[in-house]
């Protein structure tokens, strides 16, 4: 359902994505984890065709990303790291543009918009987004999305800016999307939500995939049966050494 086949993408003489492959499956909850300037987002910005990779192929829900690039992104949704809106619009406003890109009937996806914003507590949509915090341009962000029911999720710290009500209810709708079979692609730095929600992870470092499996997998190749993923995920990337005696000497 997403495929990455030795994606590869360079800006300048900077390697960000160095090669990468692997395959999400349907209903598949898959955690694609890295230290900053891993190559994360330049990751999932390949796999959803806001750019175009150096060398390699994505293939999205069996479709390919250079001749089916409008096909897929009206299947798909995303959710970045950073919402980038039009401040000088409504919110209702930005909810009817959506509406109107996607030609979707206003009428039809009503029901969901409004279980959508009660779920969320939504009820500023009659502001300006340029008044909104980064927290309520998340929420807007998400309902522009989930209202639309996209066959395959792309999320990128998904959680960042939520209260912890709208934080467990996104991770709640996430599994249950997953279990109607869509898969759902997604970062974040908050290992614990990774290890609990999870089917399978993969860590990327300096570009590279260095590890990939599920927790079973991932601690037996470890060494480590009772490692917590942030054991696993400071090993593999090499980022755990010395801690100890750094915080001693701070």
């Amino acid at each position: 359902m997403i495929e990455a086949q030795n994606l590869t993408k360079v800006f300048g003489a900077t390697l960000a994505v160095d090669g990468v492959s692997f395959q999400v499956q349907p209903g598949e909850i898959y955690g694609f984890l890295g230290p900053n300037g891993a190559g994360k987002t330049t990751t999932i910005r390949l796999l959803t065709g806001t750019l175009f990779p150096t060398s390699g192929q994505v293939r999205i829900l069996n479709m390919n990303m250079v001749s089916q690039e409008i096909q897929i992104k009206q299947e798909i949704g995303v959710v970045p790291d950073e919402p980038r809106l039009y401040e000088n619009l409504k919110g209702s406003e930005y909810i009817d543009f959506v509406t109107d890109i996607y030609r979707l009937r206003k009428q039809e996806i009503l029901p969901e918009i409004k279980e959508l914003c009660e779920a969320f507590a939504i009820d500023f949509l009659d502001k300006a987004i340029g008044e909104y915090s980064h927290g309520m341009k998340q929420k807007l962000m998400l309902l522009s999305v989930l209202m639309r029911k996209p066959k395959a999720l792309f999320l990128d710290e998904p959680t960042v800016g939520l209260d912890a009500r709208s934080a467990r209810i996104l991770k709640m709708l996430l599994e249950k999307y997953a279990a109607g079979g869509a898969p759902i692609f997604m970062t974040t730095h908050i290992m614990e939500i990774a290890e609990k929600m999870c089917h399978r992870i993969a860590i990327i470092n300096k570009g590279k995939l260095v590890a990939e499996g599920t927790m079973e997998e991932l601690r037996k190749a470890s060494g480590e049966q009772n490692a917590t993923l942030e054991d696993i995920f400071l090993q593999v990337t090499g980022t755990g050494e010395n801690i100890e005696e750094l915080v001693k000497e701070l």
